[in-house]
C-alpha cells in the first residue's frame, strides 16, 4: 500500500501515535548498540554499506550498481542483499541457473548486469557474510545493499541516501512518515548522497540542503541525479527511442515511479500507467491485464515501458513477451557538480587502506 497517495494521507496522520511507538522502539535499539549492550561484528575485509533513513525509493540499486561498475574491474567484489520478496529463505549465492524468485529482483538485476560479481542474499547478514566468504574466498570487498539500519555488522564505510524530493530531515517516522531509522543515525554515515536531484540543481540550493543536513566533521555530502540509458526490448534487446508521437503504457512495481512519470510527461505524446506494489511478483493474469490495457491505447506508435527491476520479474513470460513491444529503461546514477572523482577517491582509498592494513 502506497501511503503517499493523497487520499491516504489523512490515515497517516491518524496513525501518528503508532509512529511514536515505532520511534521509541528504534531509539531503544540504537541506544543498546551505541552502549555496546548489543554487539556489532567486524570482518577482515572492506565492507561498504549502502542504505537510507527512509523506507524505499531513494535509489539504492543505482548506487550499488555504480560501485560495482566503478570498482568491479579493479577488485573482486561481492554484494549481499536481503533478497526482499523472494520465494526462498536463508543464504543463497546466485548461479547461472538462478531466478528472481530465488534471490529477489534487485540481486537478480545485479547478477545479470555484473556477471563477475558474486551476488548473495540472506536475511541474517551476520551469518551470510561468513558463508559468502567461504563460497567466494577470493572476495576483496563486499557491498551491503540496504543494510544501514541493520547494525549487527559494522561496515567500514557507510553511505546513506536521501531523496531530494523527500529529505530525511523533513520527514517523520513510520507509519505517519517514511522514516525507518532515527534522523540522528545519519551521523553514523561517512557519506550522505542526496539522490534524484534535478540535473540543473543550482549550487546555492545544494548549499542550503547541505546546511540543513549539517554534516559533522569528516562527513561528506554529495548530490546526484538520474541518467537514463537507451531503451531495449526485454527479450531481443533491440533498441528504441521515444519520440513525441509515441504513446506509452508504463508498467511499474517500484517504490517511487515519479521520476519515470516526469520523464514521460516531457518526452512522450501521452502515457497510461499500471502501478503495482514494490517488488510485485507478476502473474499471467497481470500479463493479460497489461496486454489488454496496451490494446486500448489508440496511438499509431505505442510501446510498453518498464524498469530493469520489473523486467527481471517479467522475463519469465519470455514467449508471450516476444509478441509485445515491451521495452526496458536502464537507469544510472550520475554525480552533480563534477564530484564523481572525489567520491571515487574516497571509496578507492578506503578499500586500498583497509586492504593494506589487513
Amino acid at each position: 500500500m502506497n501511503f503517499n497517495f493523497p487520499l491516504l494521507k489523512p490515515l497517516r496522520i491518524i496513525l501518528f501515535p503508532f509512529s511514536l511507538v515505532y520511534l521509541s522502539a528504534v531509539a531503544i535499539r540504537n541506544f543498546l548498540y551505541d552502549k555496546k549492550l548489543l554487539q556489532s561484528s567486524s570482518f577482515g575485509l572492506p565492507i561498504i554499506c549502502v542504505g537510507n533513513i527512509a523506507a524505499g525509493g531513494t535509489g539504492k540499486s543505482p548506487m550499488v550498481e555504480y560501485l560495482l561498475r566503478t570498482f568491479g574491474s579493479e577488485y573482486q567484489l561481492a554484494t549481499l542483499s536481503r533478497g526482499y520478496k523472494r520465494k526462498t529463505r536463508g543464504y543463497a549465492l546466485a548461479t547461472s541457473s538462478t531466478t528472481a524468485l530465488e534471490i529477489g529482483d534487485e540481486p537478480m538485476q545485479f547478477h545479470l548486469k555484473f556477471p563477475k560479481v558474486s551476488v548473495a542474499v540472506g536475511e541474517e547478514r551476520i551469518v551470510a557474510v561468513p558463508q559468502l566468504l567461504h563460497d567466494r574466498p577470493s572476495t576483496q570487498a563486499i557491498v551491503l545493499d540496504d543494510a544501514f539500519q541493520h547494525r549487527a555488522i559494522k561496515a567500514g564505510m557507510n553511505i546513506v541516501l536521501t531523496d531530494f524530493n523527500n529529505l530525511y530531515t523533513r520527514d517523520w517516522y513510520l507509519p505517519t512518515g517514511d522514516l525507518r531509522d532515527e534522523k540522528r543515525s545519519a551521523k553514523r554515515a561517512d557519506i550522505i548522497i542526496v539522490t534524484k536531484c534535478p540535473e540543473d540543481l543550482e549550487s546555492e540550493q545544494a548549499d542550503a540542503i547541505r546546511k540543513e543536513i549539517a554534516p559533522h566533521a569528516g562527513q561528506e555530502v554529495f548530490f546526484s541525479t538520474i541518467r537514463y540509458g537507451e531503451l531495449y526490448h526485454i527479450v531481443n534487446n533491440s533498441h528504441y527511442g521515444i519520440t513525441p508521437d509515441v504513446e506509452v503504457l508504463l508498467v511499474t512495481g517500484i517504490a517511487n515511479p515519479r521520476p519515470l512519470k516526469n520523464l514521460l510527461a516531457d518526452r512522450a505524446h501521452s502515457y497510461d500507467q499500471l502501478v503495482y506494489s514494490d517488488h510485485h511478483i507478476f502473474s499471467i493474469d497481470d500479463l493479460n491485464e497489461i496486454s489488454k490495457r496496451f490494446s486500448q491505447l489508440t496511438g499509431a506508435h505505442k510501446i510498453i515501458l518498464t524498469t530493469e527491476k520489473d523486467a527481471v520479474r517479467l522475463v519469465k513470460f519470455e514467449q508471450e513477451l516476444r509478441q509485445l513491444p515491451v521495452y526496458v529503461l536502464p537507469v544510472e546514477m550520475q554525480f552533480l557538480f563534477g564530484n564523481a572523482d572525489r567520491f571515487n577517491t574516497l571509496i578507492g582509498t578506503f578499500i586500498k587502506q583497509f586492504s593494506a592494513s589487513a
